[in-house]
C-alpha cells in the first residue's frame, strides 16, 4: 500500500507540472470552479505523499510548499500562463493539509490501540 502511494504522490506531481506548463487552449476543461481544481489535487498529492513517506513530516511539507510555489513561478516564462498569489496560497495550504492530516490520523490511530 505504501509503495502504490508513493507512485501516486509522484504522478500526482507529475500531472500538476504538465497541467501548468501547457498553452491555455491544452488544459482540459471542468465545470468546478478553478480554486477546487486546484484544492483537489494539490491535497490528493498530499495525502498520497502522507501515506506513501511516514517520517519526517516537517521536510514533506515544506518540500511540497516550495514545489507549489516553485509550479506557479515557472508559468512566468510559459506565454499565456500566469503566476498567482492565490493560486500559490491554495496550493501551499492543500498539500499541506493533505500530508498533516494522514499524520493526525495515524496518531490518532496509534494513540487508540490498547
Amino acid at each position: 500500500m505504501r509503495a502504490l502511494c508513493r507512485i501516486a504522490g509522484w504522478l500526482l506531481l507529475l500531472i500538476i507540472i504538465v497541467l501548468s506548463i501547457v498553452p491555455p487552449q491544452d488544459r482540459p476543461v471542468t465545470p468546478a470552479p478553478h480554486a477546487f481544481e486546484h484544492a483537489a489535487i494539490f491535497l490528493l498529492a498530499g495525502l498520497a505523499f502522507g501515506l506513501g513517506y511516514a517520517r519526517r513530516r516537517s521536510i514533506q511539507v515544506l518540500g511540497l510548499v516550495a514545489f507549489s510555489g516553485a509550479v506557479e513561478l515557472v508559468q512566468l516564462a510559459i506565454p499565456g500562463r500566469h503566476a498567482r498569489l492565490s493560486d500559490f496560497i491554495v496550493d501551499a495550504l492543500s498539500i499541506s493539509v493533505g500530508v498533516l492530516a494522514v499524520a493526525a490520523a495515524q496518531g490518532t490511530l496509534r494513540n487508540s490501540g490498547p
